[in-house]
């Protein structure tokens, strides 16, 4: 079985008439697009050699191998910059990666089954919420803070929250 992949990179745009693209990152770490030289490219995952040109604003500037004009460089718009699961960052404790999370079981802190962990969203900028589906099939956000989240194990394979009434009741 292939290594999963991680989406760092989102292609815009061509970058002037040299074939270079803009690069929306997907990364908590832009700084990353500097010294990497190989990435994965597009929905087939082809590998391909990348130099960073710069960045502009909130966008990396990259030069793709084999990419040398505006129409190359058009045809890769909308096209994501893979690596391996293997390559992310390693983030400090307590910090995980959104992939690592989705899929999860979410108990109460007796271990009582409350549902999974379907999906992870930024709807406040205070902090994240975690999209919590119930048995049966509710979905409930639960904000990503201590009061609530009381220990995440990717060992045990689960995300332990104390509910309040009404938090994930059907």
């Amino acid at each position: 079985m292939a290594e999963e992949l991680v989406k760092i990179g989102l292609i815009t745009s061509p970058q002037g008439i040299r074939g270079e693209v803009r690069v929306f990152p997907l990364t908590d770490f832009p700084e990353r697009f500097s010294t990497l030289r190989q990435a994965l490219l597009g929905p087939e995952a082809r590998p391909v050699g990348i130099r960073c040109m710069g960045a502009v604003k909130n966008m990396i500037i990259l030069a793709v191998d084999g990419v040398s004009d505006r129409d190359q460089a058009e045809k890769l718009r909308q096209q994501y910059i893979q690596v391996p699961k293997s390559e992310v960052f390693p983030l400090p404790e307590g910090h995980f990666y959104v992939f690592d999370l989705v899929g999860l079981d979410v108990v109460d802190p007796e271990g009582k089954p409350l549902g999974k962990l379907v999906a992870v969203e930024s709807i406040s900028p205070a902090h994240d919420h975690y999209v919590v589906e119930t048995p049966a099939g509710t979905r409930h956000m639960v904000p990503a803070v201590k009061t609530f989240v009381k220990e995440i194990s990717l060992e045990r394979g689960v995300v332990v929250v104390e509910p309040i009434p009404g938090l994930l009741e059907d």
